[in-house]
């Protein structure tokens, strides 16, 4: 049998697989010279390579000749089956967090550009909120949206915000908007009135990944409940919920006695 790794050889992929690969373990980016000195080839054999990998959106250019991974491989593994064993491992917290709490409970993910519900528990009564499995939210306006930003560096930020805006209208955002973004990482948790239905308060919080990244957010719409005087006020509810997720990205490997 033939030993020969290279039998099968494709240098084109090879150089585009070298270029993620390095963009990868980069913050900030690089030029195309950087990128070339650092794998130990002329520049000259990237240009296409890059214009490619900007076209299809897998890299993006940043301060007009650095390039920069996009969040479209990180989206592409959030896709499908990934997402089906998320939903599979969360949903029996998800029960159990309705049934402490009386109130319903939904979990979404910054996918392809979109912040998506991927699962969501009625309340345990006959009243509660809920969302649409397969709904697309905001990224600017509901606690999802603002969790998912938090636990991100600010150039990931930036880049779920490029991404989002290319397919909806957006505001320019501002640097209170950032400053509430590390107040929440901070926090650990967002706590806001909901700007879509009047008498609900989301509260949201983290599922953290090993690299204390949020991998999905996990959503209480928080309703007063005054004809079940037993149910948790506010106030408990949100610790509840922080206990939730804390279970949850422990499990998902995330070291949650550190600063996320």
């Amino acid at each position: 049998m033939e030993q020969d790794d290279d039998r099968y050889r494709a240098p084109a992929l090879d150089k585009g697989l070298d270029i993620l690969e390095l963009l990868a373990d980069i913050d900030g980016g690089l030029t195309q010279a950087e990128i070339a000195k650092r794998l130990g080839r002329s520049p000259n054999e990237f240009y296409r390579m890059l214009d490619r990998l900007v076209r299809r959106g897998y890299v993006t250019r940043i301060d007009g000749d650095r390039y920069s991974l996009t969040l479209k491989l990180f989206g592409l593994a959030q896709s499908h089956a990934p997402v089906r064993r998320l939903v599979s491992f969360a949903t029996p917290f998800m029960r159990e967090l309705a049934e402490e709490t009386r109130q319903a409970n939904q979990l979404a993910v910054f996918d392809r550009g979109s912040v998506v519900v991927v699962a969501q528990l009625e309340a345990p009564g006959y009243w509660g909120i809920s969302i649409r499995v397969g709904s697309h939210i905001s990224l600017y306006d509901t606690g999802s949206g603002h969790v998912l930003l938090a636990f991100r560096s600010q150039e990931e930020r930036l880049m779920m915000i490029n991404e989002y805006s290319r397919s909806t209208e957006h505001p320019t955002m501002e640097k209170e908007f950032f400053d509430r973004l590390d107040q929440i990482r901070e926090r650990g948790y967002e706590m806001m009135p909901s700007a879509q239905t009047a008498g609900v308060y989301n509260l949201s919080a983290p599922i953290l990944g090993p690299d204390g990244r949020a991998i999905a957010a996990l959503t209480i719409p928080y309703i007063t409940l005054v004809n079940v005087p037993q149910a948790p006020d506010i106030t408990e509810t949100l610790e509840i919920l922080a206990k939730t997720t804390r279970q949850l990205s422990e499990l998902a490997g995330a070291d949650t006695k550190k600063p996320a």
